[in-house]
């Protein structure tokens, strides 16, 4: 008997080492890979050779999400699909079969509310649009830019909560997103322990919970590539995608 459970765990703990395949994901739906708008890809070289490290992680299409942050990153929607235009144009030179959209991630603040207002949104296929808040309190006019949002037909989707670290005291405060009908973005570096172990150790819980909705990788360079790459053998990934929680590829 004994022999027996010895193998089970084995054929157990082979099974979670082996990596995920993330093409199970397919769509990337939070990163920053036009050139030269945020923090992301510096230039159109990165952001095609970015673009291929995703395809060769399994990913067939992304929907790049540069910032939208009036105080570091004035982006607008001409400036992102004018770049988007520009990268599509790039990979269609260089015949890489990669499906690239753009929509942004909208920081939580005043100028965000006045896009809102004047109906000037990027959005992730239909309606839904990705928006931040701060890392070091959660912002004042949360609830109301939640509101707006979807008085205007929006569906919000809320990019990393799991690095909020003032909401880690508790899983209430990722309930209440959900009651508010806000989905969750995990990135999956943060599985890997990149922001510290308790912002993995509360991904973990998130996923276990089943409040993840979507899988962003966040990527701005070739760090958080390797990074995606590492978390593949993440059991707490594994879960994820052989549950039936992700709503990535409803973003096609």
């Amino acid at each position: 008997m004994w022999n027996w459970f010895k193998h089970k765990n084995k054929r157990h703990e082979v099974k979670n080492s082996v990596p995920v395949e993330l093409s199970n994901v397919g769509i990337d739906m939070h990163s920053h890979l036009l050139p030269g708008i945020d923090d992301g890809a510096e230039n159109m070289e990165q952001s095609i050779e970015l673009i291929l490290h995703l395809k060769e992680l399994g990913y067939h299409a992304a929907v790049t999400t540069p910032h939208i942050f009036w105080d570091m990153y004035r982006n607008n929607s001409e400036i992102i699909r004018q770049k988007r235009e520009e990268v599509n144009q790039e990979l269609k030179k260089r015949n890489i079969d990669f499906r690239l959209e753009a929509a942004a991630e909208y920081y939580c603040d005043e100028h965000f509310e006045n896009l809102i207002e004047a109906d000037d949104l990027l959005c992730l296929g239909k309606k839904n649009i990705l928006f931040e808040m701060g890392f070091a309190a959660e912002n004042a006019n949360l609830g109301r830019v939640i509101f707006n949002l979807q008085i205007a037909g929006y569906k919000p989707i809320l990019a990393h909560p799991e690095r909020y670290e003032y909401w880690h005291g508790s899983l209430g405060n990722y309930e209440r997103m959900l009651d508010k009908d806000v989905a969750l973005q995990l990135n999956i570096t943060s599985l890997t322990g990149q922001y510290g172990p308790n912002v993995k150790r509360i991904s973990e819980k998130l996923i276990d919970a089943r409040m993840i909705s979507y899988l962003g990788t966040d990527c701005h360079h070739i760090k958080h590539i390797q990074l995606t790459n590492t978390a593949r053998t993440n059991p707490a990934l594994r879960r994820l995608l052989e549950s039936d929680d992700l709503r990535n590829l409803t973003l096609e």
